[in-house]
């Protein structure tokens, strides 16, 4: 596949010809190729994991520990971190972690 003119380096457009055939034209230089075959490419990214983002197992520790209550179990304490996800004068958005080491479950609020 031809995605730049190499002629002049510059982007190549689709187009469609005299006869109604797709082909890829340069804007500066009198270049054309047909287009021969149906050209399509799906990408699809993998999302960080709520971890990734907050800086992984090394950011919990050294965190202080409040009463909390898990969603998940019901253990009375977590441990917690404030960090600043929006503009600044939007309020701080607290992150917790259980303190039930069989647990471990992340929230915010």
């Amino acid at each position: 596949m031809v995605a730049f003119c190499p002629f002049c380096s510059n982007l190549l457009f689709v187009e469609e010809n005299t006869i109604g055939r797709l082909q890829f034209t340069c804007n500066v230089c009198p270049v054309f190729f047909p287009v021969k075959r149906l050209i399509t490419y799906r990408n699809y990214y993998k999302l960080k994991e709520i971890d990734d983002v907050l800086g992984g197992e090394e950011a919990w520790k050294n965190v202080d520990s409040t009463e909390a209550r898990c969603p998940k179990c019901s253990h009375d304490k977590a441990y917690f971190m404030q960090i600043q996800t929006r503009s600044a004068d939007e309020p701080m958005t607290t992150f917790y972690r259980c303190c039930n080491p069989e647990c471990n479950h992340n929230w915010r609020d």
